[in-house]
């Protein structure tokens, strides 16, 4: 049967593009459908600066009168380096499993980055490398964790075959809080600071300048990684306004040194495990039991988002002791909000320091998401 691609022009359009995954996933006992008006949000160029200031395209593909895939197309103008390739990327990617519905939506996209002048396209990203990143390749049995992905195990395949390699894996690690720690962990947990470095939590009646704080190392931290782009001031803003609902001063920490912030960790309630039954509806009653669940039952899983440490520190003693200091310190936060576990991610595959930190604690790497790249001909 034909496969028709409708290019999302409008309200109406984006619900339809935003539902595409509830009939991919609806025999999937593991994804957890997302919240429709967050969704409408983060594909909103009032709401998300990268879509503001990117040139960014959606699709649908259709058949026999049901939306069976999706796929984005943009080109963010700050991802552009001097002397490289121009880049592109794909992303929310979701389809059946049909080779001919992936080759559909793959033509579309890359039709409309090679008219852009696109050499190299990466993804997916949904919508960038710090929101969603990579395609899930391995962990399909375990509900993804906020703001993480969750894709069929017959997509890379599909992937693959429309012509992209891998460019590389990145890894969330998953931390079992009732699991006693290695004597080697609880030592270095122990171990006193530096004279020079002192920790501290999350001011929040300075917040957004806190938020500003974070953002400023973490840009600083991630600089030097491949396909990274900095956060800007309105995306800072964004972000703040995001997730001030979500934060505890016990799980968010800086690390200073002679009074000027370094380093940071950012733990947040997993926001998941809270919607995973509410069909992506918050009304009528998805508002009462998402508050509920958040403020007095209270969640048994979190995540930590970010984690940064400036890059001037990178390969010193200290800066090697940092991560280890900053999990320890959200460590009683995390006891006495009852949280059992605690996803750490996402982590380069390639951050060999990170994954022994992380290993050493007892975290085990759970999944595994894969980004692909292409040049385009």
């Amino acid at each position: 049967m034909t496969i028709e691609i409708v290019p999302v022009a409008d309200k109406a359009t984006m619900k339809r593009f935003i539902r595409v995954p509830f009939l991919v996933h609806r025999e999937d006992k593991a994804w957890v459908p997302p919240l429709i008006s967050e969704r409408e949000e983060a594909f909103d160029p009032a709401k998300n600066e990268l879509v503001r200031r990117s040139e960014v395209r959606f699709w649908i593909a259709r058949r026999d009168g049901q939306d069976v895939g999706r796929i984005s197309a943009q080109i963010d103008p700050l991802a552009q380096k001097a002397g490289s390739p121009s880049y592109g990327q794909f992303g929310a990617l979701s389809a059946i499993d049909d080779p001919a519905v992936f080759a559909a939506l793959f033509k579309t996209a890359e039709a409309f980055l090679r008219e852009k002048g696109i050499q190299h396209v990466q993804g997916p990203f949904t919508l960038s490398i710090n929101e969603e990143t990579g395609l899930l390749i391995d962990g399909f049995d375990t509900p993804p964790m906020m703001m993480m992905g969750h894709d069929p195990a017959y997509e890379a395949a599909h992937i693959e075959a429309a012509g992209y390699g891998r460019e590389g894996d990145v890894l969330a690690y998953l931390l079992d809080m009732d699991l006693p720690l290695s004597k080697s962990a609880r030592n270095m947990l122990d171990r006193p600071l530096a004279s020079t470095v002192t920790m501290r939590q999350l001011n929040l009646k300075d917040y957004d300048n806190e938020i500003r704080r974070v953002v400023d190392i973490f840009n600083d931290a991630w600089s030097g990684n491949e396909g990274f782009v900095p956060m800007t001031q309105a995306e800072t803003d964004e972000l703040a306004t995001r997730i001030k609902l979500l934060l505890d001063e016990r799980l968010v920490w800086f690390a200073e040194m002679n009074g000027e912030p370094v380093a940071f960790i950012v733990t947040l309630p997993n926001v998941n495990e809270a919607i995973r039954d509410l069909n992506g509806k918050l009304f009528p009653f998805g508002v009462v039991k998402l508050l509920w669940r958040l403020k007095v039952r209270g969640l048994k899983s979190a995540r930590v988002p970010l984690m940064g440490v400036r890059r001037k520190l990178a390969g010193t003693v200290i800066g090697s002791a940092l991560p280890m200091q900053l999990i320890g310190a959200i460590w009683p936060g995390v006891k006495k909000l009852g949280f059992r576990w605690v996803e750490l991610s996402w982590i380069l595959e390639n951050n060999r320091p990170m994954r022994s930190i992380l290993e050493r604690l007892g975290a085990k790497p759970y999944k595994t998401y894969r980004i692909y790249g292409k040049t385009l001909g």
